[in-house]
Parts: C-alpha cells; structure tokens; sequence
C-alpha cells in the first residue's frame, strides 16, 4: 500500500490507500468469505453501478507500475481512481425524506444500473472512498421446493389508510415479515395497544379480510402486493367484524375471509383455509357463468348483488407491479380450448399431490381458481394476487416487481401444470436403449411409449410433441439419434448481419458544427468497422482519425460528461447498446500532442450539452493557450452578428471566428496572441474527476503538469449571449426504439425461414460437446433436428432476445406469420397413414414492445366461438382486427390444429 499526500487524504483513514490490485484482492477475499457463508438476515448493500464500473477498471490495470510515484499518470491511458461512493442517481427521493428509508427507483435492473455488495465489502469500500448514501437489504430464502436466496431489493410499501381520519401514510416491511410485526410496528406508530386494533387487507380500497397477527404468517402468504392499501381500525371491546367468523387455532386467530378468496366455481372449495373440493361444477365451455366474483376482484354491485349474467373469457388481469409479462402468458393459456375445457370441468382425480417434481398440486389449483373465475365473471377485472403469491412460492424468480420474460413464465406453468396434473402417480425406471440400426417408427414408438408411461397429463396430451435428434460424430462418423418429447418450438430468426448505427462527429479544430451520420455496419464487427463506416461518411482527412466516445445524457452521476472513451478498435460493438449516445472526435494524427477536454456547466450547476474535446501541443504551455482553444472551437456556436467585446473586435476576422488561421493540422496553435482571462466571458474551473467538479481555477502549474486537461466551462448569461449552446445538445442515440410495434415489411422474414434456420444442420458449439461412445472423447458432433410428430396446440417462441458477454438486445424483426392455414407436413417426418394434414390456426399470441428489461406485454386472443380477436393489456379488454394482430411485437404464438379431410394418396 501507499500513502497519499496529505491534501488527498481526506476521504482516507491516517491518508492511507491500497493500490487497485490490492483492492480488487481483498474485495474478492470478502465476496468469497460472504457467499461461503449465506445466511438469511445478511445484509447486501446496493451501488451504483455507474461508481462500480469506474472502480473495476481502475482496479483491473495490470503491473506494478499502478503505483510509481504514488499515481498512474504515467502509464498509457490509466483508468482514474473514483470518486466518492455516489448512489444519487438510484434513489427517489434524493434531496429529502428519511436516510435511513430511502426509496429506490422502481425501473432499476441488477447489474445494468446496481451491483449488490456484501455488508462486509461495503464498509471496505466505504473506509476507501467515503460517499453513499449507504443502501442496506436484507437476504431473504424464497421458494417452497427448491429453496434460493435473493437479496431483498425492493422491501414491501403499503399505503396505511387510517379509518377515523382516511390519513395515509407509507410503511415498508420485507415481505417475509409477519403479520405480527406489521401489528407491532403499526400499533407503535399509532400509540395504541395490539388488543384495540385490527387491521385489513384493504386492496383496491375494498375490505378483504382482517390481517390476524401471527408470528407464523407471513406477509407474502397474505398475498400482500407493493403499494396496495391497508386499512387500520379501532374497535371496541368484544367487537366482531361484519362477514367474520373466529376460528381457534391455537393461540392465534385464523385468517378469514369476508367472501371466498377465491371463484365460488373452484374445485378446490373455495377459502384457502379449507382442504376440500368442490365438484358440483360444470358447464359449456363458452357459455355464460353466472357465479359471484371475490370481493377483491369487485364482482359485485356496490349493494351486494350480483351482477348481469355476461359471457366469459373477456376479463382482463390487473397489473400487481410489473405483472403484465404473466398477464399475457396467462391470457393465452385461459384461451386455449383443452384447457378451459379441462379446467372448467371437475378434475379432482387427477391432482397429484405427490409428485416430488411438482408443487403439490397447488399450481394447478390455483391456476384452475383463476382460469375459472376468467370465465366466469364476465368483463370485470380481476387481480391474480393468489396465483400470483403461489407463483412466488415455488418459482421465486418470478417474484418482486421486475419485468420478466413470458416465454420463460409458460415455460414453467406448462411444465408445472403437467407434473402437477401427472396422473403417473408412481414413476417406473425405464432404461433408454439405443436405435441399434431400427426404423425410426420402431425406436421413435418405443421412446414415446416410454415418456407416456412416466408423463401423462392434460398437458402431454394437448401441447406435447415429438422431435428427432441426430448427432454425427466428424471423427468416425458415429451416427447417434434420440427421439425426445417438446412442449414449444423456439425459432431463431435468421440472423440480420447488418446494423445501423447514428453517430455524432465533432470536430476538434473548431471548423464545423457537430453532425450527425447514421451508417451501417456487421452487428458483430468491430470498433474499427464503425470508424471505417463514419470516416467514409464524413470525408476524414488523411492527417486525422476518430475518437470514439460515449457520453452519458441518461444519469444524474455522468450526465452529459464522457462516460467512457472507446480506444481499442477491436472492441466489439455489442458493446454499445442502442439507447446510448456515441460520439467520435476527429482528433490529428500528429504526435506530441495533448488532449483538452471540455463540460459546460450552467449558472444552476447543471451540466449541459455534450463535452468538447481539443488538443494543444505538447510543450510549454500557460492558460492563455487554453482560452485561445476553448474560444477556437466554440468558434461555430458564434451567433450571428454578435462581436465577442471591445477588448476582442480585432479577433473577428481571425480564427477566433473561423478557426483557419489559429489552427494547425487539428491542433490549436499557441503562437495567437490571446488577451488576459478577464478580459474573456468565460469562467473555467478544474474537472478533478467524472463525479464532481472543484472550483479552483486552473493555473499554469495545472497546464504544464498535467498530460491530459480536463476543465469545465461555466456557460454565465453572457457567454449565452454569444454562443449557442444548444448545437451541442440533444445528440441522436445510436438506434431510436420505441414502444410502438413495427410493421416494416422491409425487414419481414417468414415463419417458414424461422423454421428452417431450427431445423439446420450446425456444428455444437465447444461448450456443448457430445461425448462419442465410439471415440470414447467429447467430440464437436454436428446436430440435426427434425420434427417427427406435433401436438394438438402448436406453442411457437420467436428468440427475440439476444444475449452475449457484453450485450443484450432485441430483434423487432417483423415475422410474417399465417394466421390460417399454417400447413407443416413437410417438416413432419412421422408417416401417417391416414395422410390427415397438419393444418393450424393461430388463436393467441403473447406481444413484447419496447427493449430489453422493460418494455411492456399484452396478448391477443380468440373467442373461437364469435370468431373475433380481443386485445388483453392488463386490466383493459377491447375488440381488434384480425388485420391488425400481426406485427413486429409478436413474442409467443399459439396454433391449434383444426380438422381437415384426409389427403389424396396421389398428393405432391
């Protein structure tokens, strides 16, 4: 370690720092003492991922010499040592409200704006850089099977409601509180005794049920959703509840409902206390259940009665915070027809309570419950707070109150339905055995026979197909095939090879404004392809190159300062996202040169427009040179007609207006004469570091000593007066998305291709090798996959999404999909004798719009029996075209096969 100088040493114990590596090392040694040692209770911090990034790369420079003469200036572009610890640009309520209660921003995702940091790592951090504000959550165990911790980012917030007054007021709990302390910490801030009180699930403003103070209940289990209401009452002594009865459990009182908590038509016997059920109920699939609603989902009139009898199908969901992505996977499924068919019937037999593999039979209840309670109350909204609290139960990383992914949310409920429903009570051992050389109808019945006697279910019987897998070995040509049972088909779609991207070119001489150019490169190239591409666009000079750069216009912490320069011309360009804002600098070529860069600063202190970047020569200099480049190259922001002062007329004709004269090869020229500091509008002060800006003026000392400059101009009301500041503001992001779906026909590629691109033959990538019995080696085996037999309902995910070590993103390739008459014999291999076609109509589709980790779902569906299509986004139900379901949002597609006469043997 080293010691700083004694006017560095603030922020440090005794002026004492570590050098990066010996950071980075003790910061591994504590993550590693933390996950050998998880227990639930630690305490995890969050931190800007903005500050974390910054402290990695200074951590991460190589060699020794990060410590010469206690600095890094002299190492080749040496990342700086952060700042203080800043989480500013995390928290809501960043000027006021509680430290020790901060609230988070509700759109934040892990690892794009926030790494989590064990408690002990934090304090090490802290003693180092100082900073904060501190972020502490809690880690939690969720999940009732396969139990997982996760940190408790976003703790519950209920909205109080205070029955003798209607006051509110914003309480926060970890979800795995009890009820029991949500009583204490209540009662406590009401300065009333426990026995006075009684408090309500109060969602939607509307009583539920009383929340009974339990040490063993939690606040999850009472299906407590974030912002939901909770209502506080004083009662009398001996005072019991309307619609309340008292069950004695113990030394508790039982929770009990004032109405079924769940549809009066569920099989499992209504309130969640009971462990019956019910089998009185049947109907016609698509007629019109007349049935009450719970009270949470307001299926009733104000007075209590029920209301008008109206067809199902056509209720929306409630968005419970981020939910949209299993409201649409939801809608799709309460629209498949075996489904409603089954779930609407009694199947009580077939709930298997067993399987170690399922959930107890719970999933399917629920999603019974619900799926029944769709149908059954006509167009009023409903919200899934009991499924959604079992989908937390036993998929816990749908839980919280992030945006998920429906495709994987199907993914789960379709195998969770199947082992819950497995009417395979007692799995049988079945040793596979190779195809020896047999006719693939011999091995592919026999492979499917063997899944049956294991697999059986509503749901093997509707969505479960058959493909055939071929690997050859490329050293002995071993030929290995396996029949495998599928539940959905995920296409790629066919690569798009090109990417635009809109850059904004600066000058650095001062001889033109900022432009932007849009050009198009390989999605997978390089940074040199991007500064090929714009060099070509902006006619560069041959004595210049480009300096690509981001700039940060999105965050409190970086906003509009250089984020980061990018100067390895191999880095990829997944790298840049396209939300982002890249710039690129045409920066001379000539060597010995040192580079000036600019922030502008407003009277308010805020930072504005995009930084400047110039180079002076590498010599002798005094801040005189740096008022003749800053005025050089805010030369093009002149405004027309307006002289800079007396003391400058005599400048207008020179560079100082034009930059011809003053600049040399891109570089300003130090020879121009240049006026005392007074006598200029500007106001500079030193840029110490990307999060904070110190007020020192910059002296000749700083000029000379420093390799790279780094100051920030304070725009005052009469540099406005000269100077447009709005040319540097406003900059294009690399690729402009939006929410609105595209329907560019231009970029369509058909569902066919989709097809074809699943089904080609390709090489296993070298982290999936296949291990050769012949060889008796893991061999790189080519893979070829062919569809042999395809269920009743065809579920087709189209891989929007794209993920590599560095980038995220989302194809909006509009996919031409049939909506009729999706005909796929000829991908079938399986040999029917009966020569029926695989003839599919589409009757659902699950949309994602927006980009990745955002974005919003919404799905379309079919009432087969009207033949019209619905448009379900959340709570809001509403008519649409069948003209106007296909568009570049298409995420899931559902296709049920309909029945069409048989084939004429003498076909094709």
């Amino acid at each position: 370690m080293r010691v700083l100088e004694s006017g560095h040493a603030n922020s440090l114990k005794n002026g004492v720092i570590y050098s990066p590596q010996e950071e980075k090392r003790i910061v591994k040694e504590l993550n590693d003492q933390a996950e050998s040692n998880l227990q639930e209770g630690n305490l995890y911090y969050v931190v800007s991922s903005r500050w974390f990034i910054g402290w990695q790369r200074y951590t991460e420079q190589e060699g020794e010499d990060c410590e010469m003469n206690g600095n890094t200036a002299d190492l080749p572009n040496p990342a700086e040592r952060p700042g203080p610890i800043d989480n500013s640009d995390l928290i809501l309520n960043v000027n006021g409200g509680d430290a020790d209660n901060l609230e988070l921003l509700r759109t934040l995702e892990e690892g794009q704006h926030y790494v989590l940091v064990p408690e002990e790592v934090w304090k090490k951090l802290l003693e180092w850089y100082n900073g904060g504000p501190p972020l502490p959550r809690k880690l939690i165990s969720q999940g009732a099977i396969n139990k997982k911790f996760n940190v408790e980012v976003y703790p519950l917030s209920l909205k109080l409601t205070d029955s003798r007054d209607n006051s509110q007021s914003d309480i926060s709990f970890s979800k795995k509180a009890s009820t029991l302390e949500l009583y204490e910490k209540v009662c406590a801030l009401k300065g009333l005794p426990q026995d006075k009180v009684q408090i309500w699930d109060y969602f939607n403003e509307k009583k539920q049920c009383i929340l009974v103070p339990s040490g063993n209940k939690t606040l999850e289990d009472a299906n407590l959703q974030m912002d939901q209401h909770i209502l506080f009452e004083v009662r009398t002594v001996g005072e019991v509840s309307a619609g309340l009865g008292v069950l004695s459990t113990g030394n508790e009182l039982a929770l009990v409902p004032m109405e079924p908590s769940r549809s009066a038509v569920t099989i499992a016997g209504g309130p969640s206390f009971t462990n019956g059920y019910s089998t009185r109920y049947s109907s016609n699939l698509y007629s019109g259940l007349s049935t009450s609603s719970t009270a949470e989902n307001g299926g009733h009139d104000s007075n209590g009665s029920q209301k008008k009898k109206e067809k199902g199908g056509l209720a929306g969901l409630q968005n419970l915070g981020n939910t949209c992505f299993m409201n649409s996977a939801l809608q799709c499924l309460f629209h498949t027809a075996p489904l409603v068919e089954y779930f609407l019937q009694n199947y009580t037999d077939e709930i298997n309570k067993q399987n170690p593999l399922g959930m107890h039979g719970e999933l399917a209840i629920s999603f019974g419950d619900l799926l029944r309670e769709m149908w059954s109350s006509g167009r009023t909204s409903i919200a899934p707070r009991h499924f959604k609290g079992k989908l937390a139960r036993f998929a816990p990383q749908f839980s919280g109150y992030n945006q998920h992914d429906s495709q994987e949310l199907l993914a789960f409920l379709l195998d969770g339905l199947h082992e819950d429903l497995n009417r395979v009570k007692q799995k049988p051992y079945i040793e596979m055995k190779d195809s020896d050389g047999r006719p693939d109808e011999e091995y592919a019945e026999e492979c499917w026979r063997s899944h049956k006697a294991r697999n059986d279910s509503i749901i093997v019987d509707t969505c479960q197909g058959q493909y055939k897998s071929t690997l050859v070995c490329p050293v002995c040509n071993k030929i290995s095939i396996t029949f495998d049972p599928f539940m959905y088909l995920s296409l790629p779609l066919p690569s798009m090879t090109n990417r635009t991207m809109t850059v904004t070119v600066l000058y650095t001489n001062g001889v033109g404004l900022p432009m932007p150019y849009t050009v198009t490169v390989s999605k997978h190239g390089c940074c040199r392809d991007l500064i090929q591409a714009l060099g070509t666009a902006c006619c560069l000079k041959t004595d210049e190159s480009l300096l690509l750069a981001e700039v940060d216009m999105l965050y409190i912490v970086y906003d509009h300062k250089i984020y980061r320069y990018m100067e390895s011309a191999m880095e990829s360009l997944s790298s840049i996202k396209d939300d982002e804002h890249i710039v690129a600098y045409r920066v001379p070529k000539k060597l010995g040169l040192k580079k000036l860069e600019i922030v502008h600063q407003s009277t308010e202190k805020k930072l504005l427009g995009s930084p400047l970047v110039t180079y002076l020569q590498e010599e002798p200099q005094t801040v005189a040179d740096v008022w003749i480049a800053i005025t050089s190259i805010l030369s093009p922001l002149r405004k027309a007609h307006v002289p800079l002062s007396k003391n400058h007329s005599e400048k207008e004709n020179g560079s100082l207006s034009g930059g011809n004269d003053e600049t040399e090869n891109g570089f300003i020229n130090d020879s121009a004469e240049c006026k005392c500091s007074s006598d200029l509008p500007f106001q500079l002060t030193v840029t110490e570091d990307r999060l904070s800006s110190i007020g020192r003026q910059i002296d000749d000392d700083y000029v000379r000593s420093s390799s790279f400059l780094r100051v920030t101009l304070h725009w005052t009301d009469n540099v406005h007066e000269l100077y447009d500041i709005s040319y540097l503001e406003d900059f294009p992001e690399v690729c402009k998305s939006g929410f609105t779906a595209k329907k560019t026909r231009q970029e369509a590629v058909s569902l066919f291709s989709c097809m074809d691109a699943f089904l080609k033959e390709e090489p296993l990538g070298p982290d999936d090798m296949w291990y050769c019995p012949n060889c008796k080696e893991h061999r790189q085996a080519s893979k070829k996959l062919d569809l042999w037999k395809l269920p009743e309902i065809l579920v087709i995910h189209l891989k929007r999404f794209s993920y590599s070590r560095y980038f995220k993103n989302k194809l909006d390739t509009f996919v031409s999909f049939p909506i009729q008459n999706l005909e796929l014999d000829k991908y079938v291999k399986e040999k029917d004798s009966s020569n029926v076609p695989y003839m599919y109509e589409l009757y659902a589709i699950s949309n994602h719009y927006g980009g990745l980790g955002g974005g919003h779902y919404s799905a379309y569906a079919k009432l087969i029996e009207e033949d019209k299509w619905y448009h379900f986004d959340d709570s809001h139900v509403s008519p649409v075209s069948e003209a106007d379901i296909k568009t570049s949002a298409a995420y899931v597609l559902f296709y049920r096969r309909v029945k069409v006469e048989a084939k004429s043997e003498a076909r094709g």
